[in-house]
């Protein structure tokens, strides 16, 4: 008996109906081993659990042992993937254990990914390398250290099987948690089967479970259908989302709408990474041949993703088809004014700012053009910039190891005097940049020697310190050297 056996679980979702998704056990692995667990997540889940002093809870995590309490499943979904229709995708290397309700009162799925085959894995092995599975946890739980919404990392287990890819690679499976697992492109795979009855148990479930408050509020203050209020909320947490994305410099890579969560949180950490020189035309996904996901291009990206979510929703709005493509139309243009509102202030805040103004966005725009002129690290220069404000007695700062080039001094000059004439105190101004411009990412380079290191020699200590510097990424740390 492990402590997952006194934890209420519960499979809401699997009880919309067997076309949502199949049974489906995970397949067992021969030497399981954990990697890392996330204690502070389990306790924020109500898991009691301690992996250390309970091997048969790591035989859970490893998939080789399914708790009475516990009805697996793998989930059915489509996608338009680079812009391409798939009618049929799935959880091809994914089962959802199920459902806890954590110390917040919110409802979370517990996910083994690499878990073995599932009726959805279209002649895959179902199963995860062991690199890709440690880049998950680096990047979602720095995400989550970052104040971006994200799925999370419960855990990391290597298998003692290999994986075969382009050679033998040693396996794992990653314990992931999310809000909920429903994309859009669930909504599009029932939508293109006009199976109109389970798109609106799939709605009405979504907004019990995500956004039952915020509907509610919709419909009382602008007399809208539950539908058109539930794309309202889901846009305006994709466009809050991407705006957060944007202003750290992370690319997604690949915003197919499968990859696009409607609880809106992150998912799916494959081809991303973190801008190092600013480039807005940076491209992470060697599949991305024509740019469709570059960084400048995401925000444009998910309100084209939204709109499928719109079409799918088209029949819950209204009898009417003019009328429900209006109340569409209504809602989907509410997107960019949401998405401008929301990185103006992420980016007026990066630069010290209250507020965004006319002034303050001019000079967020100059900065970024300058910056890509000068091929400039982005995240250090909003770094060096907030370091610029630093008290005197302060000397944990970039330093030496950084600096402006002269180029940068006319523009400087122009921020001083904006900030001067908005009267911002130069102590107020950079205890706000302080907590808003990381000092850490996850760069390229440490997550490539993190799993270099485990992976070719067992070593796990690169990837054990990234994850520890990588959760406080606002605060100077001596462990990893920029």
């Amino acid at each position: 008996m492990t402590a997952f056996d006194s934890v209420l679980f519960q499979n809401s979702y699997r009880q919309l109906g067997e076309q949502f998704s199949s049974e489906q056990a995970p397949t067992p692995v021969s030497a399981p081993e954990l990697i890392r667990f996330n204690d502070a997540l389990a306790e924020q889940l109500n898991l009691p659990v301690d992996v250390q002093s309970s091997p048969d809870l790591l035989q859970v995590l490893a998939g080789n042992r399914v708790p009475d309490n516990i009805s697996p499943i793998a989930t059915v979904y489509a996608a338009h993937q680079f812009g391409g229709w798939n009618p049929q995708l799935g959880d091809g290397r994914a089962i959802l254990l199920g459902e806890v309700v954590g110390k917040n009162n919110k409802r979370y799925d517990i996910q083994l990914k690499g878990a073995g085959q599932t009726p959805y894995s279209r002649m895959g092995d179902g199963r995860s390398a062991l690199g890709p599975v440690l880049r998950e946890y680096i990047l979602c739980e720095a995400m989550a250290a970052l104040n971006i919404p994200t799925t999370r990392a419960l855990a990391a287990v290597s298998t003692g099987d290999q994986v075969a890819r382009e050679t033998m690679l040693p396996g794992a499976i990653f314990t992931r948690v999310a809000q909920s697992h429903i994309r859009i492109g669930t909504f599009q795979f029932f939508s293109a089967r006009n199976d109109l009855a389970s798109v609106k148990a799939l709605a009405d479930y979504v907004i019990d479970r995500h956004y039952k408050d915020a509907v509610e509020t919709l419909q009382t203050s602008s007399d809208i259908d539950p539908y058109t209020a539930l794309l309202t909320c889901v846009l305006k947490a994709q466009a809050q989302l991407i705006a957060k994305w944007m202003s750290v410099g992370f690319i997604h890579g690949v915003m197919n709408t499968d990859n696009m969560l409607v609880c809106g949180e992150t998912v799916d950490y494959g081809p991303c990474a973190f801008m190092d020189q600013y480039d807005p035309n940076k491209v992470f996904s060697s599949i991305d041949q024509q740019g469709r996901y570059a960084y400048a291009r995401q925000p444009d990206i998910g309100g084209w993703n939204v709109s499928w979510l719109a079409q799918a929703l088209l029949p819950l709005m209204d009898d009417v088809k003019e009328q429900a493509l209006d109340k569409a139309q209504q809602a989907l243009g509410q997107y960019t004014d949401t998405f401008d509102k929301h990185y103006h202030g992420l980016m007026a805040e990066k630069l010290g700012f209250a507020k965004p103004s006319s002034e303050v966005n001019a000079l967020s725009v100059g900065l970024l053009d300058l910056m890509a002129e000068q091929n400039s690290d982005y995240t250090l220069t909003f770094r060096a910039l907030t370091d610029s404000l630093a008290p005197e007695d302060e000397t944990n700062t970039l330093g030496e190891v950084y600096q402006l080039s002269n180029a940068f001094q006319p523009w400087l000059k122009k921020w001083q005097a904006l900030l001067a004439q908005e009267n911002r105190d130069a102590s107020i101004a950079y205890a706000l940049m302080a907590r808003t411009n990381p000092a850490y990412i996850p760069r390229n380079h440490w997550v490539e020697a993190a799993i270099q290191q485990a992976t070719q020699h067992q070593n796990f200590s690169v990837f054990h310190q990234l994850v520890d510097v990588l959760a406080k990424p606002f605060e100077y740390l001596s462990l990893i050297h920029i």
